[in-house]
Order: structure tokens, then sequence, then C-alpha cells
């Protein structure tokens, strides 16, 4: 089935506790490059981009090598992915937030300078 590409954005910086919150969490916080310096540690910074489409239940995320499904979207994921590229990304576990969205897929993703973070969606 062919996929269009909502949201396509490059890694640029990868915080120290960003890397921790992924081991321990499974969770990882995805921001626009630059928009929050303060919060540099703790997230995975990246290109800027437009989100083309609504990030849907049943979409998929491309992260480097490895691909997951989207569980569910928080309320407020695509308002934040618009403003600032923002939401936190929740591989394999449970999770309610608001800025949440949830993923299915193979075991934590390893994170490198220069991968790919793609949402693709059904045509």
């Amino acid at each position: 089935m062919a996929m269009e590409t909502k949201y396509d954005v490059t890694v640029t910086a990868i915080g120290s506790l960003a890397r921790t919150f992924l081991e321990n969490n499974n969770s990882a916080i995805i921001l626009d490059e630059g928009v929050r310096p303060n919060l540099a540690d703790m997230v995975i910074e990246h290109t800027a981009s437009d989100l083309k489409a609504d990030i849907v239940k049943g979409d998929k995320l491309k992260l480097g090598n490895s691909e997951y499904s989207v569980v569910s979207v928080g309320d407020v994921v695509n308002d934040t992915i618009r403003e600032e590229g923002h939401c936190t990304l929740v591989f394999n576990t449970e999770g309610s937030m608001p800025g949440q969205v949830l993923l299915k897929g193979p075991a934590t993703p390893v994170l490198s300078l220069g991968a790919h973070i793609t949402f693709l969606g059904k045509k």
C-alpha cells in the first residue's frame, strides 16, 4: 500500500538525558532545533519541517532503520508538532498524556545523528 510522507525531519542533536529517557522510560521527546535551548539535554533536536497532514492511529513512524505503528495520538500532538516540532514518542509501553504518540514495533530504537524521523500515512 502506498504511503504518503506526513512529516520528515533529520536528527541534529541528542541530549545526554534524552538517551537515558529512551533507555529507562522507552520514550523520546522531539523538538525543532534551537527552539528551547534550556531543554537541549532532555530532547532530540531535529530540523524544522511542516506537518502535511495530521498524524492518526494506524500511521507509521520510521526512525532510522526501525518502523513502528502509531497506536494512539494525544490530543495536542498535531498542534505541538506544527508549532515547534514537539511531541513525546513512547515505544511499546502505555501512556495517555496529551502530547504523546504511542508506538508499537521493534525494540527501542537506536538514535543517531542524521537519522530521519518520518511519519507516514495511507494515501
